[in-house]
């Protein structure tokens, strides 16, 4: 056997090896939604059932929580994108003494752990009459989630061609122009990544809302505090159901991309 039919069979191994290790739990979580037990487990096998669904759509509670979870997700990527966007812009172009020192201070929030973000936030808001809710999770999710989008537009930006931007200013373009129709079409698909992944980063957060939630429920800590009073497989019936819309979604777009791309080169 030569090295690099050994290298061949040992990377089809580990991809192997991750993707089991990476679609099992999931595949368990999604078994256990058919077992008529009242814990989330595959073993014993009682009976199969669908009673977790009804419970599901009985749970007024969880559905709120999610609901919540989507108005956090909304708000953060409202503040989170355009501000990581600026920042991303200005450390692109600023040359100045203090660049080191403002781009360590947008990463900060990253090296900070989520409970004292989320402690000093509702200290800090709470000074100013500001109390725990939806509003303040967002303000206290979007002070670390920014930073995301920050490194995202600028990991983008290393790659653009500054000579774009004067060319079309020797056109005749003003700034709003070139931002409009040069710099922000470039930068499309990094703001379009970056706020998937903010948006997921708040849906999943739970350290840093835990403290600044006040009396509203987000999906996280709802699962956390049914998990220490008696999590039923109900969960898992959602967690099924958003595995199979994420699956649909992704392949409706995978194929409406195909068909746009076959489009194309037809017309060429």
């Amino acid at each position: 056997m030569t090295s690099q039919r050994l290298m061949y069979w040992s990377i089809r191994f580990y991809l192997v090896v991750f993707f089991i290790y990476l679609f099992t739990p999931l595949v368990i979580m999604s078994i256990a939604t058919f077992n008529d037990s009242r814990f989330p487990t595959i073993w014993p096998w009682r009976e199969t059932t669908w009673r977790w669904f009804g419970e599901l759509a009985n749970d007024t509670a969880m559905w709120e929580a999610l609901l919540n979870s989507f108005i956090v997700g909304l708000g953060v990527l409202a503040l989170a994108v355009p501000i990581g966007v600026s920042a991303g812009l200005f450390l692109s172009t600023y040359e100045g003494k203090g660049k080191n020192f403002y781009y360590s201070l947008m990463l900060s929030p990253l090296l900070t752990p989520g409970v004292i973000i989320g402690i000093s936030t509702l200290i800090f808001w709470r000074n100013l009459g500001v109390s725990g809710g939806i509003g303040l999770t967002v303000i206290a999710q979007t002070t670390f989630i920014s930073a995301y989008v920050m490194l995202m537009v600028l990991a983008r930006l290393q790659r653009f061609d500054r000579t774009l931007e004067r060319a079309a200013y020797s056109l005749g373009a003003t700034h709003s122009q070139v931002v409009r129709r040069v710099l922000l079409p470039y930068l499309k698909p990094a703001i379009m990544t970056a706020a998937v992944i903010a948006f997921l980063q708040s849906f999943e957060n739970y350290n840093t809302t835990l403290f600044v939630r006040g009396f509203d429920t987000t999906l996280t800590v709802y699962i956390a505090t049914k998990v220490r009073t008696g999590l039923t497989p109900a969960v898992n019936a959602l967690g099924l159901i958003m595995i199979l819309v994420t699956v649909v979604l992704a392949v409706a777009y995978e194929v409406l991309r195909r068909r746009e791309q076959n489009r194309k080169d037809a017309a060429v």
